[in-house]
């Protein structure tokens, strides 16, 4: 099986993959027969982007240990609000949340019991500290700013915010339903995993970045790729020419895929879709 059974067209490809649950194994790898995959696609010509929820400062430097080093790669962060170029160092496309929408959101969230942070590139910016973030910066290593004047150190409107909730889901559920009804018409919210929301400007989203990047490369969006196992995954999925779902995706994940995988993350479950 090889690309040109799922992707029709000619011509320069961008795949764009998720990356905890989807090109990473459990233990934060790229296995070595998907990262030999994942060269000769870029070999060939091909441009490759991870897509992930994370911070550009987290999303910069889990590239830099996965020691890919690809030609033409791309980083798409906050699930689409950023753009970075690799090869170039340099941001391409960014969008945030007005600074002052930031601040009524995590006044609203105070008074909903609920704990929220933002970022700006090079900090997690954090009123509240606590149980939520330790739990969130075990894989997050971006470091922190803390305090009652964290939000003084908003210099740019921050690409999202992240609601974090570890023990009670229906909390969390209620805090998105108010949020939604409060915010709804400037921001989309949706789960990133049981225990992240995510709330990002309403052009945003890795749906519409994976086009935004097709766009900037000059390749028609039909010959994009995209892979995922996330509810924040289903728009790039639903986006891009080749929607992938990953096997250990939940259902919401495959009913919008074109194409499931027969693997899963930690058996190189993409493999088979990189292959020239």
């Amino acid at each position: 099986m090889n690309l040109s059974d799922h992707i029709n067209g000619t011509g320069i490809k961008l795949f764009a993959s998720d990356l905890d649950g989807t090109i990473l194994t459990d233990e934060k790898i790229v296995s070595p027969k998907t990262r030999d995959a994942l060269r000769r696609f870029v070999e060939a010509g091909n441009h490759f982007a991870i897509c992930t929820g994370r911070d550009i400062n987290s999303g910069r430097k889990v590239y830099e240990s996965l020691e890919l080093d690809l030609p033409g790669s791309f980083i798409i962060a906050y699930n689409g609000g950023q753009i970075f170029d690799v090869d170039k160092g340099e941001t391409v496309y960014r969008i945030g949340i007005e600074q002052e929408l930031v601040r009524k959101i995590f006044e609203f969230s105070e008074k909903q019991g609920m704990y929220v942070h933002t970022y700006n590139d090079e900090y997690i910016i954090s009123p509240f500290g606590g149980e939520c973030l330790d739990y969130y910066r075990i894989v997050i290593k971006t470091p922190v700013k803390e305090g009652a004047d964290a939000l003084d150190y908003m210099d740019v409107p921050p690409c999202k915010i992240i609601s974090i909730e570890l023990h009670d889901h229906e909390k969390q559920e209620r805090f998105r339903i108010a949020a939604e009804e409060a915010f709804g018409d400037r921001l989309k919210l949706m789960y990133s995993s049981p225990y992240y929301l995510e709330l990002i400007p309403k052009q945003s989203g890795k749906g519409e970045a994976v086009a935004r990047l097709c766009e900037y490369l000059n390749i028609p969006l039909e010959n994009s790729i995209a892979a995922g196992d996330g509810d924040n995954d289903i728009s790039m999925i639903r986006a891009a020419g080749l929607g992938i779902a990953m096997l250990n995706a939940p259902d919401s994940v495959k009913a919008a895929a074109d194409v499931i995988t027969t693997y899963d993350n930690n058996h190189d479950g993409l493999a088979e879709f990189l292959t020239i």
